[in-house]
């Protein structure tokens, strides 16, 4: 494995101590991006990446498999407004 210099180090570890905060603005990122985009293609990489996300968030499977399963970017959406208020 490559060593890293102390200030790299330092940077990685603010990255792992940020995951949270930096996978729930991607999150939402993605609510607009599925609402802006027309590609299929491009969506269908959208929803794999959202669902990866929320179970990495914390979100229960449940819930992740059925806002995946209908592809709707306002439940998507009711999930980032979950997020950010605390509620999972």
């Amino acid at each position: 494995m490559a060593d890293h210099t102390e200030h790299q180090k330092k940077i990685i570890k603010r990255f792992y101590d940020n995951r949270d905060d930096i996978d729930q603005d991607r999150l939402s990122e993605m609510v607009t991006n599925l609402y802006l985009t027309d590609s299929a293609k491009q969506k269908t990489r959208i929803w794999q990446k959202a669902e990866e996300t929320m179970l990495r968030l914390g979100v229960p499977e449940s819930r992740v498999t059925h806002v995946v399963g209908t592809q709707d970017p306002a439940i998507l959406a009711e999930v980032v407004s979950d997020l950010q208020a605390g509620k999972i």
